[in-house]
């Protein structure tokens, strides 16, 4: 399977091309271990992601990745790093990354990001325009 659709590609390539707090557009994961990726942006070079990356050691971080590392890397059994084909994301970017800061990885547990998006609202409303 490809990881990337090409509606999915160009949504991420548009994405790229203005600065926002995006939805991601994809997830990565693999299937026998702990890392997970959740991606907004494309750049245009055509491989180099943007989004949250958790390589399951307890610091998911803001960053970029190599799509084609990411689709070269061979694990074992002969299984690959997936596409989740049902994740729709339902908050932006910094939503993710606030309810992963506190919860040490990346979740989609809907109370873990209702609490990370007040924060993160909280916080827009005390910094300056």
């Amino acid at each position: 399977m490809d990881l990337l659709t090409k509606s999915l590609r160009e949504r991420l390539l548009a994405n790229g091309r203005c600065e926002a707090d995006h939805v991601p557009v994809v997830k990565f994961f693999n299937p026998v271990g702990a890392a997970t990726w959740l991606f907004s942006e494309l750049d245009a070079d055509g491989d180099t992601l943007f989004g949250l990356c958790d390589l399951g050691f307890g610091f998911p971080e803001l960053g970029s990745a190599s799509l084609t590392e990411i689709a070269s890397v061979r694990l074992p059994l002969g299984l690959r790093i997936e596409r989740d084909l049902s994740f729709a994301a339902s908050h932006p970017l910094s939503v993710y990354a606030e309810a992963a800061r506190l919860c040490s990885q990346i979740t989609e547990h809907p109370d873990h990001l209702l609490r990370a998006a007040l924060a993160v609202a909280r916080e827009r409303s005390r910094s300056p325009p």
